[in-house]
């Protein structure tokens, strides 16, 4: 197990910025921050934590978990998509394909559950029974496992994402109707895949997000992150059941109870300062991370813990030629 000792010694060398590499062109997103390469894009994994559209603290080594994740599951998910990963020169730097982008965010719920204004349990509590054209029936309980996992995309936006249906998607050609099929097809297939890896390493895959786009020739790549503990909700396996039984929530891996405890002590969508986040939280979240990293992937994550990660990505990048 990752000493905890050296999560907190780290808990002041966190990348929540990219700006000192002194590269023009930065788009800086929730998470990510991005840098145009000419033929690729450089796509930099903070260690910025996001919830309800607001920064809510840096997580040590967050960033390299979920890059190296997603590095991973690109690497066993080609027989699915193809995907936009040319190479990994840093933990926290993933060079990519350009490609273009579809304008939607492709979520996949396998349970009925959540705590935020556009979660599905929150939505089917306040009596709404279609979810992004998935007709729900009555009397579904709080992280109830569905028949079979349901589609509800959200329009990519900069303040809110926005739930929509697959028809209204078609309907307002945001994407044709024959390649809406082959990425529900894709999607439902990473979702599987997913779901059957979590299971054989004692997880649930709850519910996840992929991003896909195209590239010069037309072909379908996977983007961004893939079954990250940022993108994706975990429960441990061994446990659910009975917790559920007693009506408890799940044991999760995941951020939610950070996102839990904000809305506990203040109103994130609405209190324009935020209190900061409990040091024990940042590090057991970051325990969580790097916990279920070794879980799914059966390697031990490594951290040089010495070397402030400024400084490492800086010799790792001249390294491969981008400084």
């Amino acid at each position: 197990m990752f000493p905890r000792e050296t999560i907190q010694k780290n808990l002041h060398n966190c990348l929540d910025d990219t700006s000192f590499l002194g590269l023009p062109g930065r788009k800086q997103g929730k998470v990510r921050d991005s840098y145009d390469l000419g033929g690729n894009l450089m796509l930099i994994t903070t260690d910025r934590q996001s919830a309800f559209d607001r920064i809510l603290a840096s997580i040590p080594f967050k960033g390299a978990v979920l890059n190296k994740m997603s590095g991973f599951w690109f690497e066993n998910t080609t027989h699915i998509v193809r995907n936009q990963v040319v190479s990994i020169p840093d933990p926290n730097v993933t060079i990519a394909k350009k490609c273009r982008v579809f304008p939607i965010e492709f979520v996949v719920r396998g349970y009925i559950t959540g705590s935020t204004d556009t979660a599905v349990w929150t939505q089917y509590e306040k009596g709404i029974r279609n979810i992004c054209g998935n007709i729900l029936p009555e009397g579904m309980t709080k992280n109830q496992k569905f028949t079979e996992p349901i589609l509800t995309p959200t329009t990519k936006a900069e303040a809110h994402d926005e739930s929509i249906s697959a028809e209204e998607i078609v309907k307002r050609m945001i994407i044709d109707g024959k390649t809406w099929k082959k990425l529900e097809a894709i999607v439902f297939g990473l979702f599987a895949h997913g779901t059957k890896v979590a299971a054989q390493n004692g997880l649930i895959l709850v519910d996840t997000k992929y991003e896909l786009g195209t590239d010069d020739s037309g072909n379908i790549l996977l983007i961004d992150e893939v079954h990250t503990p940022d993108s994706s909700r975990y429960w441990i396996k061994e446990t659910c059941e009975e917790r559920l039984h007693k009506g408890q929530e799940p044991e999760n891996i995941d951020k939610e109870f950070l996102r839990l405890w904000f809305r506990q002590h203040c109103d994130p969508y609405k209190d324009k300062v935020l209190p900061k986040a409990p040091d024990d939280l940042v590090i057991e979240l970051s325990a969580r991370y790097i916990r279920l990293y070794e879980m799914i992937t059966g390697k031990k994550f490594e951290a040089e813990e010495n070397i402030p990660i400024r400084d490492r990505m800086k010799k790792n990048l001249k390294i491969a030629g981008i400084l």
